[in-house]
C-alpha cells in the first residue's frame, strides 16, 4: 500500500511539474502572439486586427493570473485554508472570463464606431500573413494545453487552452475577413468580421464565468457521480455492507467524497477501520484524480435510532 501511495505522490509532482510548463509556455507564446498581431494592426489600421490584438492583451493578463493561480493551488493545506488551496482554480476560470467579455465589448465598441465614422486600411497583404501565423501558432498551443490540462485534471489549464483555441479561430476569421476585403474592396467586411469575432469571444467568456460559479457552488459532475456509486456499490455488495449519505464536491483537481459506511452489529472498531479503508483506496485507484475520502462507520441496527435522536436534539 505504502508503495501505490508513493507511487501516487510521484505521479501528482510530475503533474504539477507538468502544468507549470505549460502555463509558462503559454504566457511566453501569448506575448509572442501579441507582438505579431499589434505589428499586424500597425500595418493596416484593421479593426479586425485590433479586435484580435486587444483579445490577446487581455488573453496576456488572464494567463499571468492563471501562472499565480496554478502556483497558489498547489500549496499545502493550512491554518487559515484547511481544504488546500485548489478553488482558486475556478476564481483564475471566472476572472479570465470576465477580461474575455471586457475585451469583446471593446471590440464591438470600435467597430461600431468605425462602421459609423470610416475605415482606413493598408498593407492587407502583409497583416493576412501575420494574422495567419499567429493563428496556426495558438491553434497548436491550445491543443496541447487543454490536452494536458485533461490529462493531469487541472481546470486552470483547460480554461486557458479554451481561451487560446477560442483566440485562433477569432484570428481565421479574421484572416477570412482580410481576404474578403482584400478581394472586394468592399471595406466594410473588416468591422463586421470584428463583430462576429467578438460575438464568439463573448460566448466563449461566458461559459468560462458559467464553469467558474459551478465550481465555486459545488456544482456536481453526473458523471464523476456515476462513477463513484459504481465503485462504491461493487465494494459494498462484495464486503456485504451498505452505504448512504453520499456526497462529494471539486475542489480545483481535488475530488473530495464523504459517505456513511453501515456494519453489521458487533463488528469490531478496529475491523470497521480495516474494511473502510481498503474501500477508501480501492475508489482512488478508481478515480482518474486526487481523491481525499472520509468515512462515516454506522452500525446498521442502531442507524435509525441514532439518527431519529440526533434529529431531535
Amino acid at each position: 500500500m505504502n508503495s501505490f501511495f508513493n507511487f501516487k505522490k510521484d505521479f501528482v509532482d510530475k503533474d504539477k511539474s507538468t502544468q507549470m510548463f505549460a502555463i509558462r509556455l503559454s504566457f511566453a507564446f501569448g506575448i509572442l502572439m501579441l507582438g505579431i498581431k499589434w505589428y499586424a494592426y500597425y500595418l493596416t489600421g484593421s479593426t479586425a486586427i485590433l479586435s484580435d490584438a486587444a483579445e490577446s492583451v487581455i488573453h496576456i493578463i488572464g494567463v499571468g493570473f492563471a501562472v499565480f493561480s496554478l502556483w497558489y493551488s498547489f500549496q499545502p493545506a493550512d491554518e487559515a485554508h484547511t481544504y488546500g488551496h485548489n478553488k482558486i482554480s475556478y476564481f483564475s476560470a471566472g476572472f479570465e472570463g470576465a477580461l474575455i467579455i471586457l475585451a469583446a465589448i471593446f471590440i464591438i465598441y470600435i467597430s461600431v464606431k468605425r462602421l459609423i465614422f470610416g475605415i482606413e486600411i493598408s498593407n492587407l497583404d502583409k497583416g493576412t500573413y501575420f494574422t495567419f501565423a499567429a493563428s496556426v501558432i495558438n491553434l497548436t498551443l491550445g491543443a496541447y494545453l487543454v490536452w494536458k490540462g485533461k490529462k493531469t485534471n487541472s481546470i486552470i489549464l483547460i480554461a486557458n487552452g479554451k481561451h487560446v483555441l477560442t483566440d485562433s479561430w477569432t484570428s481565421f476569421g479574421v484572416v477570412g475577413g482580410l481576404l474578403l476585403t482584400w478581394l472586394t474592396g468592399w471595406l466594410p467586411f473588416d468591422p463586421l468580421v470584428a463583430i462576429a469575432a467578438a460575438l464568439n469571444i463573448l460566448w466563449s467568456g461566458g461559459k468560462l464565468v458559467r464553469q467558474s460559479i459551478g465550481g465555486l457552488m459545488d456544482e456536481g459532475d453526473k458523471g464523476i457521480a456515476s462513477s463513484i456509486k459504481e465503485i462504491l456499490d461493487k465494494e459494498t455488495m462484495d464486503k456485504g455492507l451498505e452505504y448512504h449519505q453520499l456526497k462529494f464536491r471539486e475542489s480545483g483537481d481535488v475530488l473530495w467524497i464523504e459517505f456513511h459506511l453501515l456494519f453489521p452489529k458487533g463488528t469490531l472498531l478496529e475491523d470497521a477501520h480495516n474494511i473502510a479503508t481498503d474501500l477508501e483506496v480501492s475508489i482512488k485507484k478508481n478515480l482518474n484524480a486526487i481523491t481525499n475520502v472520509i468515512t462515516h462507520l454506522e452500525p446498521f441496527e442502531l442507524h435509525d435510532e441514532t439518527h431519529s435522536a440526533a434529529s431531535r436534539n
